[in-house]
């Protein structure tokens, strides 16, 4: 190629000058995949880099996304997605009945329905339920310089990588026969409390009290909307 097939600048070297665009695109083969795979999964700023941080330091790694380096981490609507997605497999793999969001009311099938779509669908769903936390964060936090996009970026972060925890619990309900979930929705909840916390200032205890209480005011405002659109829909279906 002469010129750049994205910015149609004239080329004079292997890449282009003004939007970094390769002058030759080789074919995707086997070494591409490997390579491509090697990307995402590699320890150095990939995705077990991403878990590692988020594990030790998710307060103070989420507010360098933010403000700083958004090329350490990997990108938060990705790694919740792949979480959730991890998550799903797991159960599915070893036929687990209890699911992390459940239920189950005759009365309202509408809403049952889109529970069970946000089962099959916890990559979406959470987003959506991050947004419900969200709004109670920057309420609670509204002193503080974020917005409410930044926030919802955070718990992108933090619920991916609770997630996460789920899905080790649920491999070793899977291997032992124990009923662990419970416990899985303990520590996620106790970790989401801690990094929320530490995000916003992990000096004050204050902060703590009022994550672990827009987190469960989110959840809890997330499944009451379900279950009133739910019993809407059914009574405009009914008339």
């Amino acid at each position: 190629m002469t010129h750049c097939i994205s910015c149609n600048l004239k080329l004079t070297g292997k890449y282009c000058s003004n939007c970094g665009q390769p002058a030759n695109i080789k074919r995707i083969n086997g070494h591409y995949i490997i390579h491509e795979l090697e990307h995402v999964l590699h320890f150095e700023r990939g995705i077990l880099f991403t878990i590692k941080e988020l594990l030790i330091r998710p307060g103070q790694n989420v507010r360098e996304f933010i403000a700083k380096d958004r090329s350490k981490l990997v990108k938060p609507i990705i790694f919740i997605i792949v979480a959730s997605l991890i998550y799903t497999l797991t159960t599915h793999f070893f036929h687990l009945k209890e699911e992390y969001i459940s239920f189950n009311d005759p009365t309202n099938p509408t809403a049952n329905l889109i529970f069970k779509w946000v089962q099959k669908h916890y990559g979406y769903g959470n987003i959506i339920m991050g947004v419900f936390i969200a709004f109670w964060l920057k309420l609670f936090f509204r002193k503080q310089d974020y917005n409410f996009f930044e926030i919802l970026i955070l718990l992108c972060f933090v619920i991916g990588t609770s997630m996460l925890i789920f899905s080790v619990f649920a491999i070793l309900e899977g291997l032992t026969k124990l009923s662990l979930m419970k416990v899985s929705g303990i520590i996620s909840m106790a970790y989401s409390t801690w990094a929320i916390g530490q995000f916003f200032d992990q000096q004050k205890w204050a902060n703590y009290l009022k994550a672990m209480a827009s987190y469960v005011l989110g959840l809890l405002t997330f499944s009451v909307s379900v279950i009133l659109l739910g019993l809407l829909i059914d009574q405009f279906i009914k008339h």
